[in-house]
């Protein structure tokens, strides 16, 4: 009997085996009982089902992105919530950001048991709960990066009376909770649209791909709600915080080239506007990270709703979700590179990590310090 070409390759025959071996025997979407083949979309049907191997290879991969989550955003809540230097009202937003990326994580176990059973366990009921911590999260972080990029921008252009209060941080908090449940609640509770299996049909999101205006409008909407919105702040408040740095960077270096001196602003206050301008450029660097995170979600769902859905196979469905769960892992390390007073908290709690910054107000203090002996001693 003639073998398969793929049997005298050697190693390079394996890739090929994992499909014609096994996922030319079925449809994706097969091993589904009967009663909830309602849940497969017939888009995923017209593709052969996935090889256990790229089941375990995402496994794989969401297990390594799950405790690089759980480490990195635990360990910014524990020190932002439990520094008293840290415990400020702009922080309070950090904070915030690490919850909704812990509860994004919490959806990897789900998935990870899905990949295993190459279905969603549970069905229905499961579907639900994955596509509802995954609706959450994903708004309440966009909409909490908008609000960090507002945060910024008061506390850099108004430092004396822009800043924002306990109070005033405590009720925009809230709001990123609140603006998170309407597109959460009508899908959960079929009010509008509803929660689908997608992709390898082991994760779960909102109806993208039924052929109604009802859909298309609600994909829209959503889109809108979650991605464009959020962009939109985020763009018009680092647009100006950047105008007003500069601004206020070219009035100085003017007034101090009038009176002839190199510079009008005192040690401590270069110390203290470096620290607020390096906490801008981490503000600015989540913002780019949430674009490389939620742009390719925002295609996929707007081409499968207006475009040609042939280009959204499995593979290329399961993209986004990778980028927005790498993302989320990505977002307290970056505090950790370049938030200062942070970076001291690390130091002195977890000196095993190896991050090494001084205190700021121990070096500010120190400074002012040798700047008033040269003075005395100058005077003496």
């Amino acid at each position: 009997m003639e073998g398969n070409f793929t049997d005298n390759i050697g190693p390079l025959a394996y890739p090929f085996q994992m499909v014609s071996k096994e996922a030319d025997e079925h449809v994706l979407g097969w091993n589904y009982p009967e009663e909830y083949q309602f849940m497969v979309q017939d888009h995923w049907r017209s593709y052969p089902a996935i090889s256990k191997y790229w089941h375990y290879g995402l496994a794989f991969i969401y297990t390594m992105l799950f405790l690089a989550s759980i480490t990195g955003n635990g360990i910014v809540i524990w020190i932002f919530s439990t520094s008293k230097a840290l415990r400020s009202p702009s922080n309070m937003f950090v904070i915030n950001l690490a919850v909704f990326d812990v509860m994004m994580m919490l959806e990897m176990p789900i998935f990870i048991l899905n990949s295993f059973h190459h279905r969603i366990i549970g069905y229905q009921t499961v579907c639900d709960i994955y596509a509802t911590l995954g609706s959450i999260s994903g708004f309440g972080g966009a909409i909490t990066n908008a609000v960090i990029a507002y945060d910024r921008y008061k506390t850099i252009s108004c430092p004396l009376d822009g800043r924002v209060t306990k109070t005033q941080a405590l009720l925009l908090i809230l709001f990123t909770w609140v603006w998170a449940l309407p597109f959460t609640i009508l899908p959960a509770f079929k009010l509008w649209s509803k929660f689908v299996p997608e992709g390898f049909l082991t994760t779960c999101s909102f109806d993208y791909l039924t052929e109604d205006s009802d859909t298309k409008i609600f994909v829209l909407s959503c889109c809108v709600w979650s991605y464009f919105i959020p962009v939109i702040i985020l763009c018009y408040y680092y647009f100006q915080l950047f105008g007003a740095v500069r601004t206020h960077e070219k009035m100085l270096r003017e007034q101090a080239k009038k009176m002839n001196v190199k510079s009008l602003a005192s040690n401590k206050e270069d110390g203290g506007k470096s620290v607020e301008i390096r906490i801008a450029k981490v503000a600015f660097t989540i913002f780019f990270l949430f674009i490389c995170a939620w742009t390719p979600y925002a295609f996929v769902t707007l081409v499968g709703a207006f475009g040609d859905r042939s280009i959204l196979s499995p593979v290329a469905t399961m993209v986004p979700a990778v980028c927005a769960k790498t993302v989320s892992c990505i977002d307290p390390w970056v505090y950790a590179i370049n938030h200062p007073r942070y970076r001291a908290e690390l130091t002195k709690r977890l000196p095993w990590l190896g991050v090494r910054e001084s205190d700021p107000d121990t070096a500010s203090s120190s400074s002012t310090a040798t700047s008033q002996t040269q003075h005395h001693t100058a005077e003496a």
